[in-house]
């Protein structure tokens, strides 16, 4: 069973060491994933497993499948479990429409999308909004005053609509000037942080993550396999793609996330070790995370029950001194995505 974890010392909510990122659950052919996309049927198999090994925070976003996936991880969680046994995330601001108001984090669309989501999920309530990035960097939408979304997102959790705030993807002087408005205004402060972390892109543990320690902000960060690369789906080339989703549209997607020399230096370390231990190299990876300062609960995704077997285990793993540092060798420093806004 995974242990429960707090979420950081700035929340009393408790969830599980991992948290099931749903990105791949909603209609096949819907969405910028609908290539690889699970229909409710597999689905639901999918959730049951995850609450049977002690696995209860579940990450989803209403950008995923255009809200498709909403509506699916909604009615899985609401038709198979008690509402007090899970605790749902969701994100909001990036853009579901062509609309000039359908995304971003202006004081409108914070409002609008929280209650678009809360129908869609079927929920009266999430416990974690997460903003998708800074109310400055989303593709497309205006630069809102910060003090705006904050305001919005603060009458949202005294409306009971949200119970927690999560943010996601941002330069760690961003954040701390969100938290920083929060204090001085009286806002609802982010507990939070949702950032881009693994073997090959570790550029936030230069600023972000010990910031996010140092002052109790749970780590979740996501994509911690790098989007396949560290389990083996790409077998040293983007041109290599063994699996539906690396063969798929989302290739692009992860190549413009890697762009390191190192990346599958590093990832065939990750083999090489899993080889040498035993264990599959996604396991290798994630017990490298789990290991690191300040890291609350890694956003995992799977679309077999396998797959989610193997990485509850992979939180028993550990690692030694020279097995870490055989596979952090390798890496240097790349270049910051969130300056070429891609992150």
């Amino acid at each position: 069973m995974l242990k429960v974890k707090q979420l950081g010392r700035a929340a009393g909510v408790r969830v599980s060491e991992l948290c099931l990122g749903t990105m791949n659950f909603g209609v096949p052919g819907k969405g910028h994933q609908g290539d690889w996309t699970l229909g409710i049927d597999d689905a639901g198999p999918i959730f049951k497993a995850a609450m049977d090994h002690g696995l209860f925070y579940f990450d989803t976003a209403d950008v995923y499948g255009v809200g498709a996936t909403e509506e699916v991880v909604g009615r899985i969680l609401l038709e198979t479990f008690r509402r007090e046994d899970y605790v749902l995330a969701t994100k909001i601001a990036m853009p579901m429409g062509r609309g000039a108001n359908l995304g971003g984090l202006s004081r409108k669309h914070v409002r609008e999308g929280i209650d678009a989501g809360l129908k869609r999920l079927g929920h009266d309530y999430v416990d974690h909004l997460v903003i998708h990035r800074h109310p400055h960097g989303v593709p497309g939408h205006a630069a809102v005053p910060i003090e705006e979304t904050q305001e919005a997102l603060h009458d949202a959790v005294k409306a009971g609509k949200v119970l927690y705030l999560g943010a996601s993807s941002m330069f760690a002087w961003q954040f701390v000037e969100l938290q920083l408005t929060a204090r001085l205004n009286g806002f609802t402060p982010f507990v939070s942080m949702q950032n881009h972390y693994n073997l090959v892109y570790r550029e936030e543990e230069r600023e972000m993550n010990p910031y996010c320690e140092s002052h109790g902000i749970a780590l979740t960060p996501w994509s911690p396999l790098a989007r396949g690369i560290l389990t083996g789906a790409y077998r040293g080339g983007f041109g290599s793609g063994t699996t539906t989703r690396s063969q798929g549209m989302d290739r692009k997607r992860t190549e413009s996330l890697y762009r390191g020399a190192h990346t599958f230096e590093i990832a065939d370390r990750v083999a090489e070790l899993a080889e040498r231990r035993g264990v599959k190299p996604a396991q290798i990876a994630l017990a490298w995370l789990l290991a690191k300062p300040g890291i609350t609960c890694p956003i995992v995704g799977v679309s077999k029950l396998t797959q989610l077997d193997e990485l509850v285990a992979a939180t028993q793993l550990s690692l030694d001194t020279e097995e870490i540092r055989f596979l952090e060798e390798l890496y240097v420093p790349t270049e910051n995505l969130l300056s070429i806004g891609s992150s």
